[in-house]
């Protein structure tokens, strides 16, 4: 019997007493035939709860939750304390019109003039186009979504007809977008757009109800036990504003994975080196963001979903506050971790994207009581000024915690211009239990996802999955509801550590993964692989934000001596999402990134 553990009250631990643990996790590296032999152990009856039982112990997930007595009460949800307004910010009207929302977020950027760059010298220095200069060819008749739309389907052909398949997208009807476009064309031609966002193409992860595709979550089979009938909220609210929505795209089967592979469709690669992944689970959105095709995407965050892709190749992923986006419609509609969340090129177009988007769900509203949704007013140089005070937390341990010090050394970097240019200081921070709240997450994500899987579980459907999948899910099916209120009891202590760090501090800053795009193993590609150190590596950051709801974005700022894309990470406090969105636009003009061409890049726009 193992001693057991009695934990002092949060609100008692001394923070000078904190080591920093350094994580190693014990589980081995499988692909191709070794997988599926394990896979079969796993799920064998007495072997495979021995196997799951040993990696358990290994990794001090039985004595976390098993052998310790946590005096916190649990929180089923996130619950956050009133929160200081924020300054320098534009409200929104989360019950009006997201196209009146989209023109309100329109007013808060800064000044532009798209003319300048699309008679610019296309030697010029790489750049993606913005949101505006898509609204600005086609006000100006310079093009027409209509053009637009045939340059999508060669490139879709193109990439369809790769050997070995990388589908961009798992669902898709030329004919469909060609009917999108020509309305959105003939709108154009009427002088009648209905927001900037008109003729905007946008890909859909296939865990968000986008009609008339399936939401199959990466599956094969999942549109036969889960029709589509409508839009999700957020996606109804992208097609009020003119956006042209191409299809559903590729993603780790059920988010279950943070690389994005997928043995089912084809594994989505890294626009930046086609020989890597681009990290998951939101990978077809990343990569087509990333490869210049679409300007925008919709991806899910429950472990670092939408900001680890974006991260690793090179673009933007925004988290918003827990309940700030309604979940309606979407496969993971039902946990506590999970938000809806853009992927986009540039900050600028992030904050178009989720202006139309956001609105919490009425049962939300009633359970989380919001602040009133914000932007950052970035039209006047003023507003920027306001940034001379903030203050940016960094636990310099976690911080520096990475595969390659490229990484730590780009990012702090960052943090030294964000100094010298606005005066931002870095305020060092402790956070206590990053261990614990690793294995919270892991219990309350994967109790939540299994939840709603068993039913097909028990009808047979196991076999269907994925074999990392299915790892996964036998892990899942280890915990015990006594598991899961113990990462409950975890997540409150670790609300009142970070509560506490957000009275000293604005912002958290880290890398957004502890490594840059890993290599996809050739034996991964057929029958997939499990990788719990590299999971462990670039989900090191990114589970705060999910476990305790807070808004986090991810911003390019560089690339490591191998040219692979680092993102920084800004953690904000609950429902501030305008701070971080105002330090992220900063960060991107401070780094002038992205500047180098993915080595898959499609002008849309010029189709040059």
């Amino acid at each position: 019997m193992g001693k057991k553990k009695v934990m002092l009250p949060a609100r008692e631990v001394d923070l000078a007493t904190v080591k920093y643990q350094y994580d190693k996790i014990e589980a081995p590296h499988l692909t191709g035939f070794s997988l599926k032999l394990f896979v079969k152990l796993l799920e064998a009856p007495g072997i495979g709860s021995l196997i799951i039982s040993r990696l358990k112990k290994e990794n001090k997930m039985v004595e976390m939750l098993r052998n310790t007595v946590i005096p916190e009460p649990p929180m089923f949800k996130p619950e956050f304390p009133p929160q200081e307004s924020e300054t320098g910010v534009v409200p929104l009207d989360e019950d009006g019109k997201p196209e009146e929302r989209v023109a309100l977020a329109l007013k808060c950027l800064p000044d532009y003039d798209p003319s300048t760059n699309w008679s610019a010298d296309s030697s010029a220095s790489f750049r993606y186009w913005k949101i505006r200069d898509y609204a600005h060819a086609y006000r100006s008749k310079l093009t027409t979504p209509s053009i637009v739309a045939e340059r999508f389907i060669s490139a879709m052909d193109e990439f369809n007809n790769k050997k070995p398949p990388t589908p961009l997208l798992i669902s898709y009807d030329p004919e469909h977008l060609r009917k999108q476009a020509a309305a959105s064309t003939k709108r154009f031609e009427e002088g009648n757009p209905l927001s900037i966002l008109d003729g905007i193409f946008m890909a859909i992860k296939d865990d968000i109800d986008c009609c008339p595709h399936p939401s199959n979550g990466g599956t094969t089979f999942f549109h036969e036990i889960r029709q589509v009938e409508k839009d999700a909220v957020s996606v109804s609210r992208l097609r009020c504003c003119g956006v042209i929505l191409v299809g559903k795209a590729n993603m780790h089967e059920l988010g279950l994975g943070t690389t994005g592979n997928n043995p089912n469709y084809g594994t989505a690669r890294n626009p930046h080196d086609p020989e890597r992944y681009t990290g998951g689970s939101s990978s077809g959105p990343a990569a087509i963001v990333a490869s210049g095709i679409c300007s925008a995407a919709l991806g899910t965050d429950g472990g670092g979903s939408v900001r680890i892709p974006s991260s690793l190749c090179g673009i933007v992923g925004l988290k918003s506050t827990y309940g700030r986006t309604d979940m309606t419609g979407a496969i993971c509609d039902s946990g506590t971790v999970e938000i809806i969340g853009p992927i986009t090129s540039n900050v600028e177009d992030a904050i178009l994207v989720y202006a139309a988007i956001l609105g919490s769900s009425a049962s939300e509203k009633i359970a989380l009581k919001p602040s009133v949704p914000c932007l950052p007013d970035l039209s006047s140089r003023e507003n920027s000024n306001a940034l001379g005070s903030l203050r940016l937390g960094k636990y310099t341990e976690w911080f520096n915690d990475v595969f390659s010090t490229d990484i730590s050394n780009k990012c702090e970097d960052v943090l030294n211009r964000l100094l010298d240019t606005y005066g931002c200081k870095t305020v060092e921070i402790v956070i206590p239990e990053l261990h614990e709240m690793v294995t919270a997450h892991i219990v309350s994500i994967g109790s939540e996802s299994l939840c709603g899987l068993t039913p097909d579980f028990e009808d047979g459907k196991r076999v269907e999955f994925t074999h990392d999948t299915r790892t996964n899910l036998a892990l899942f099916r280890s915990f015990t509801a006594s598991d899961y209120v113990a990462a409950q009891c975890l997540r409150r202590r670790i609300m009142h550590y970070h509560m506490e760090i957000f009275k000293e501090v604005d912002v958290i800053v880290t890398p957004t993964t502890g490594m840059t795009a890993p290599i996809i193993p050739p034996a991964a590609l057929k029958s997939g692989e499990t990788n719990l150190q590299v999971s462990a590596n670039l989900m090191r950051f990114v589970t705060t934000a999910n476990l305790l709801g807070f808004p986090a974005i991810s911003v390019p700022v560089g690339y490591d001596k191998q040219g692979l894309p680092i993102g920084l990470q800004i953690i904000g406090r609950p429902w501030c999402e305008a701070s971080i969105l105002r330090l992220a636009a900063v960060v991107e003009e401070l780094c002038g990134t992205p500047n180098k061409k993915p080595l898959q890049f499609y002008d849309m726009l010029k189709g040059n």
